[in-house]
C-alpha cells in the first residue's frame, strides 16, 4: 500500500474556500487583463491565485500547470478551466474558461468596428490619416 509523502499530501492539499461569486468576478477581470500571450497569462494567475489572494497552494498550481503543458491546445486556458473546476467543479470550469476568451472576443469585436467605422465615414478618415502622419 502507498503511503503518501509530505509532497503527495501537498498537491492534493484542498484550496482555500472561495465563494463563485469572487471566483466569477476574479475570471471576468482576468479575461479583460489578460489580453496577450499566455506566458503573462499564467504569470498573472500564479501571482494572483497563488501569492496574493492564496486561492490554491504553489504546488497545485505548479503541477496543474504541467499536466496543462502536457495536453495540445491553449494551456493558459486549461490551466484557467482546471483552477475552477478545482474550486467550483463543472460549473466554475465552465465559468473560468468562459470568461478567460469572452471580454478579449468583445474588444476585438469592438476594435474591429471602430476600423470599420474609420473606413466608411470622411471625417473618421480624415482623423485616422492625421494619426497616420505623425
Amino acid at each position: 500500500m502507498h503511503t503518501p509523502n509530505a509532497i503527495d499530501r501537498a498537491v492534493l492539499e484542498t484550496p482555500k474556500s472561495v465563494s463563485f461569486k469572487e471566483a466569477f468576478v476574479y475570471w471576468l477581470k482576468l479575461g479583460f487583463i489578460s489580453f496577450g500571450g499566455p506566458a503573462g497569462q499564467i504569470a498573472i494567475m500564479h501571482q494572483d491565485l497563488v501569492e496574493k489572494k492564496r486561492w490554491i497552494s504553489e504546488k497545485r498550481f505548479l503541477h496543474a500547470l504541467n499536466y496543462c503543458m502536457l495536453l495540445p491546445g491553449p494551456e493558459a486556458q486549461q490551466l484557467a478551466i482546471y483552477i475552477g473546476w478545482l474550486m467550483h467543479r463543472t460549473w466554475g470550469g465552465i465559468v473560468a474558461g468562459t470568461l478567460f476568451v469572452l471580454p478579449s472576443f468583445f474588444i476585438l469585436i469592438g476594435l474591429a468596428w471602430i476600423i470599420w467605422l474609420m473606413a466608411h465615414y470622411p471625417l473618421l478618415q480624415a482623423f485616422s490619416m492625421a494619426l497616420n502622419q505623425q
